[in-house]
């Protein structure tokens, strides 16, 4: 990989304030997006614009055609067919479809199990909780090791009986990267549904929707270089033919009648009014660029900048690393503190001295969190663009950071 090469297609990446070059190191939240991504965006705009779906005219049919193409990409790229395939604005809105849809059809009684993880991101609690105050299912989570892995043995104990299991694919805070060939073959023996919060393993990791096996396998576009406002839900096509849409409105009808209206073949019937076309053009552009670059590619960047950072981190006495500390079982991501200066404190400090980006609170995690810190964390999170001299200069600032303030 031409390192260099590779970030001249970020325009961002050339940004410079205050003298000095942006360091972006908060890709867990959203990735910086090339100028293929842009242009693509900017054509439909300039070039194509008009509704999908809703005319015959010259621009509509070729809108039509490219949203078209972006469910059959999407579909290639993680191993699924095109109807199982729907398009979401992000990762929380598939796992929203999967709540609603499940509760629509009726799959869920008063005392049902629900099992996720320790881990979770709110996206893959919250709805659930929902479930479990409105409607009486039992909500249980399965533990984490100290070295923040999943407890395995504990899932074998929590999914007996339950009904839907739902587990991050790649943890946004402590990193972890569980075994779903070993959670699926748990989880399916016991007759549960899987579903898998998708959001920080697509990016990161091939995926193939058909040999993992789950059920459900929701992700964002926005974190794996496309626009904001993308994502997609993969679901099994029995499961989508059985659900009942949770959105209603034009597009994914086939006919209405005064007291009566029936549904769009799939996926459309659950992709209600007009969707994020120029987005579609971006996740098309996204995905072609992902594919040129390689995930084999990607993983060794990411493990080998994971790694140093690490090392690097391990040397400041008064830093503590929430992370397995191993690249083979977590992604691109170290959580950490320190013991001397409040986590925001810290990523303010850290972004008006450098310009250097990354996050700090409950990550969207708060029950993890809190538990560790109840004010909050710091992360550094990785991608493929990301360079070893990044990392020193992070490193650098932060020893400097903390031996200035705390």
């Amino acid at each position: 990989m031409n390192i260099e090469e590779i970030r001249e297609d970020f325009p961002l990446l050339k940004r410079i304030e205050n003298g000095k070059k942006i360091t972006y190191l908060d890709n867990a939240a959203t990735s910086l997006k090339p100028k293929q991504v842009i242009e693509a965006v900017t054509h439909y705009y300039e070039k194509e614009c008009a509704n999908v779906h809703r005319g015959l005219h010259l621009l509509s049919e070729e809108a039509s055609i490219k949203y078209e193409e972006s469910h059959e990409k999407v579909a290639k790229f993680v191993g699924s067919k095109k109807e199982e395939v729907v398009l979401t604005k992000n990762t929380t809105e598939g796992m929203n479809l999967v709540m609603y849809s499940l509760l629509n059809s009726d799959f869920f009684k008063k005392g049902d199990k629900i099992v996720v993880s320790g881990m979770e991101h709110h996206s893959n609690i919250v709805p659930w909780q929902f479930l479990e105050r409105k409607h009486g299912v039992n909500l249980e989570y399965v533990e984490l090791l100290d070295n923040f892995e999943v407890d395995m043995d504990d899932l074998k104990e929590k999914v007996k009986g339950a009904k839907l299991v739902s587990f991050s694919g790649a943890s946004n805070t402590v990193a972890t990267t569980p075994d779903l060939k070993k959670v699926e073959k748990i989880v399916h023996g016991e007759g549960a549904l899987l579903c898998i919060d998708g959001a920080q393993l697509v990016p990161h990791h091939n995926v193939n929707f058909k040999s993992l096996n789950a059920d459900f396998l929701a992700f964002s576009g926005h974190k794996m270089l496309a626009p904001t406002g993308t994502g997609a839900l993969i679901a099994k096509k029995e499961h989508l033919e059985k659900f009942e849409p949770f959105l209603f409105g034009g597009d994914m009808i086939q006919e209405v009648e005064l007291h009566k209206s029936t549904w769009n073949s799939l996926p459309y019937k659950f992709e209600a009014g007009t969707p994020n076309i120029a987005g579609s053009y971006g996740l098309c552009a996204a995905i072609d660029y992902i594919k040129k670059v390689g995930y084999k590619t990607i993983d060794r960047q990411e493990k080998l900048l994971t790694k140093l950072c690490i090392e690097e981190m391990e040397k400041i006495p008064s830093v503590e690393m929430y992370c397995p500390k191993d690249v083979n079982k977590q992604g691109g991501i170290v959580m950490f503190e320190s013991k001397k200066l409040a986590a925001h404190e810290l990523a303010m400090t850290l972004s008006e001295m450098e310009n250097i980006c990354i996050r700090s609170g409950m990550h969207c995690a708060e029950p993890l969190v809190s538990k560790i810190n109840k004010e909050g964390l710091a992360r550094a999170s990785f991608y493929f663009y990301n360079t070893e001299e990044e990392v020193h200069k992070f490193i650098s600032a932060l020893k400097e950071t903390i031996s200035l303030l705390g």
